[in-house]
Parts: C-alpha cells; sequence; structure tokens
C-alpha cells in the first residue's frame, strides 16, 4: 500500500470524524462505557476468584472432643489424625484457649460471656489442617467417625458460595455485556453509515471510475476502528485509576484481603479493553457498510 493512499485514508477518517463530531462523541462514549463496565466486572471476578481460592487453600477442620475423653484417647485421637494422608498439621486446643480466641474476637463485646460465670461450655478440641483442599470434606468424615471426636466443622462451604457468587457475577456480566456491545455497534454503525449516506456520491464516482470496494471501504473501517480505539483507551485510563483507588483502599481498610497485584494485570485489562473497543469499530462499520457500499 502507498503512503499516499494511507495518508488519504487517514485524513478521510479524520474529516469524517470532525463532520460527524456529535456522533462521534457519542460512539466513543458508548464504548468507553460498555468497556469500562466490562473491565469492573472483570476485575470483580478475578479478584473474588482469587479470593475464593484462597480462603480454600486455608480452610481447616476443627474436630471437637467429648467432655469425658481421657488424656490417653486424646492422644490416640491425635495420633490416628496425624497418620492420615492427606494431614498436614494438627493442633491440639483446648477450651481454656478456645474461650480466650472467643473473647478475643469478640473484642469489646466479650461481656456478654460474663453470664456463664466460673462455666466454660466450650470443649476441647483440635484445629486440623490439610494438605490439599479437595480433600477437606473427605478427610473431615474420617476424623468424625473416630471414638471420642464429638462433632466435625470445616469452611469449606464459605469458599463453594463465594465460587457461586464468582459465577453469577460472571455469567449476569456476560449478558450485560452482549447488551452493551450491541448497543455499541449499533450506534458507531449509524455513525459510519451518516458518512456513507453522506458521500454516497462520491463513493458511486470512484466505483465508476474503478476504485476497488476495498479502497473505499478502508476509510470506514479505519474510522470504526479509530472511534473504538478512542473509546477503548478512556475506558482503559479510567478503569486503571479506579482499580488503583480500591487497592489502596482496600488495603488500608481490609488489609487481609487477597487483591490481585496491580502489575501486570492492570496492563493485560488495558490491552483486553483497547484490542476489544477495536473489534467493536470493527464490527459496527462492517455492519454499516455491508448494507450501504451498494450505491
Amino acid at each position: 500500500m502507498k503512503l499516499q493512499t494511507i495518508q488519504y485514508y487517514f485524513r478521510e477518517v479524520i474529516i469524517s470524524m470532525i463532520r460527524n463530531r456529535w456522533m462521534s462523541f457519542a460512539s466513543i462514549g458508548t464504548v468507553a462505557v460498555s468497556l469500562f463496565i466490562l473491565g469492573v466486572f472483570l476485575i470483580l471476578v478475578t479478584n473474588m476468584t482469587k479470593m475464593a481460592s484462597s480462603l480454600e487453600s486455608q480452610v481447616q477442620i476443627s474436630a471437637y472432643l467429648n467432655d469425658a475423653l481421657t488424656d490417653e484417647g486424646r492422644d490416640e485421637v491425635e495420633t490416628m489424625i496425624k497418620d492420615m494422608k492427606s494431614v498436614s498439621k494438627v493442633e491440639y486446643v483446648t477450651k481454656e484457649q478456645a474461650l480466650k480466641i472467643l473473647q478475643d474476637r469478640l473484642g469489646e463485646q466479650k461481656k456478654i460471656l460474663d453470664a456463664l460465670g466460673d462455666s466454660n461450655p466450650l470443649p476441647n478440641s483440635f484445629t486440623v489442617t490439610v494438605k490439599n483442599a479437595s480433600d477437606v470434606k473427605k478427610t473431615a468424615v474420617m476424623i468424625a467417625d473416630l471414638y471420642g471426636v464429638e462433632e466435625v466443622k470445616y469452611g469449606q462451604d464459605v469458599a463453594a458460595n463465594l465460587f457461586d457468587l464468582t459465577h453469577l457475577i460472571r455469567v449476569f456480566g456476560f449478558l450485560l455485556m452482549l447488551l452493551l456491545t450491541g448497543a455499541t455497534i449499533f450506534i458507531i454503525s449509524n455513525t459510519i453509515r451518516l458518512t456513507v449516506f453522506a458521500r454516497r456520491k462520491e463513493i458511486a464516482i470512484m466505483k465508476y471510475v474503478g476504485a476497488t470496494d476495498w479502497f473505499i471501504r478502508w476509510p470506514f473501517i479505519l474510522e470504526g476502528m479509530g472511534l473504538g480505539f478512542i473509546g477503548g483507551g478512556i475506558s482503559a485510563i479510567i478503569l486503571r485509576s479506579f482499580y488503583s483507588a480500591m487497592v489502596n483502599k482496600v488495603a488500608s481498610t481490609l488489609a487481609f484481603f487477597p487483591m490481585v497485584e496491580q502489575f501486570p494485570f492492570l496492563n493485560y485489562v488495558t490491552i483486553g479493553i483497547i484490542t476489544a473497543g477495536i473489534i467493536i469499530g470493527i464490527l459496527g462499520s462492517t455492519i454499516s457498510l455491508k448494507k450501504f457500499m451498494e450505491v
């Protein structure tokens, strides 16, 4: 492709965008809003998936012992738990330690425990850590069958519910993005359609003198790409600022929340958002040209 032809294409793109500036602004704005919403859902899903994985990897089993169990019986239970191949660590927690932990968690509300007086209803227990999160349920069932174990609890349901919520957000975000993408393509195609309609006589003359369809199409396709690129770029800049502020806020208030590191995550998001904008622009211009090239 000759340099003169490339210059012609870009000159036509700039002239067209200036001539239809209000429709161009609408197209850019729609692309930016749509891709920003896509980016927000992507960030939410990615971080919630990381949090669910982190919770799942930290799932521990609490095995509560019968109060009537002797020290020898307790040692026997501990030995049997340690011998399980799926177990990586076993920690014995006395009822006194359990009460202290509960008081620490209650903080200023620990006074509600004063009603207990000198009695301590909490049982002795073992806190069991497994090697793989997938082994938690199976290990909990085996521990529950041991003599002297009164009850077994584990927090795997929390991670499972979080994964379900992540899936729901992903599906909802996908459906919403389909609607927004459709609206964006419609607006961009209308923007290009206005340009094609305004230049229909010029296009007809170009075809009569032998101009190829692709020579006529390229300025419009480049215009769609330009609208999508600008909209995607605006969205990416806002998303980077949004996520940076979000990470700083969470770090200062919820330091325990496992956020995805900003880099290279934001770089991947930026590339994806801008690429999506360009593709949407190409689709919009292609749909418009398909109908209006017969002039």
